[in-house]
């Protein structure tokens, strides 16, 4: 081989691996250049997660004790229940209360179905409700002059509603722990007042049998808070709970619920 195919063989080798160096420093330079980019990205999505953080959201439904008719502090039970879960959890608690004075389990089926309570419903992490007072007392008025056979009738459609209520708040939440208030006998010291405490029970479990049909939904006994010493915890109507009576309510829930 003369020696001036040699050099031109030469020049043609440092020139590839030139070319390779050349390579080689871009693929490199471009390997660390898109790691370096990630690693602002990863921090951001920390950060937006940690921004979007909201606590925990309370939606109340039900008649006037979820609006807390007869607490002169105007909390209700549910206003004590959303202190003892902001001290409880040690987080921010939002609480949309959607009680209304007066309403029967067949207008709260109603109000579930309006497309704003659904919403409300869909965001929410706890869900109480309290109905039924109205449906068996009529506002106040007592169960005395009930036939056997009227109650048997207002009894079934009550339980028909509440399994209706429960199917609607499953259907837009399923994640949320509901948890489905007993009811009390305001009337106990009355001269019918064990015959009335009977048909409050038998309420209350058959009430008790609906909710455990359901997932995530608990039935919360009040009728043993108010047995011994009613009057104590009444509002001077004689009906819905006075200050210490709606703490009791709101202790024995927030005693169920775990964070």
């Amino acid at each position: 081989m003369s020696k001036n195919m040699v050099r031109l063989v030469t020049i043609i080798a440092a020139l590839f691996f030139l070319l390779w160096l050349a390579g080689l420093g871009w693929a490199v330079s471009e390997y660390y250049a898109g790691k370096q980019d990630q690693v602002p990205k990863a921090s951001e999505q920390k950060i937006e997660k940690a921004e979007n953080k909201k606590g925990l959201t309370v939606v109340a439904l039900g008649d006037s004790l979820t609006r807390g008719t007869g607490d002169e502090t105007g909390k209700g039970y549910v206003g004590v229940l959303v202190d003892e879960l902001k001290e409880k959890t040690k987080q921010p608690v939002q609480l949309t209360n959607l009680g209304i004075n007066g309403q029967r389990s067949d207008q709260l089926r109603n109000q579930v179905g309006q497309t704003e309570v659904q919403r409300q419903i869909h965001k929410a992490d706890v869900i109480v409700v309290t109905i039924g007072g109205n449906d068996l007392f009529r506002g106040g008025q007592g169960i005395i002059e009930f036939k056997n056979e009227d109650l048997t009738g207002i009894q079934t459609k009550y339980l028909e509603n509440i399994k209706a209520i429960f199917e609607q708040i499953r259907n837009h939440n399923q994640n949320a722990n509901v948890f489905f208030i007993g009811l009390y006998n305001p009337f106990i010291e009355l001269g019918e007042g064990k015959e009335m405490s009977k048909v409050v029970r038998q309420w209350n479990y058959q009430s008790a049998e609906v909710s455990a049909a359901f997932p995530k939904i608990v039935f919360v006994p009040t009728f043993d808070l108010f047995e011994l010493k009613v009057n104590d915890y009444l509002y001077s109507d004689k009906f819905h709970p006075n200050t210490k009576g709606y703490r009791l309510i709101a202790e024995r829930v927030a005693s169920l619920i775990t964070w």
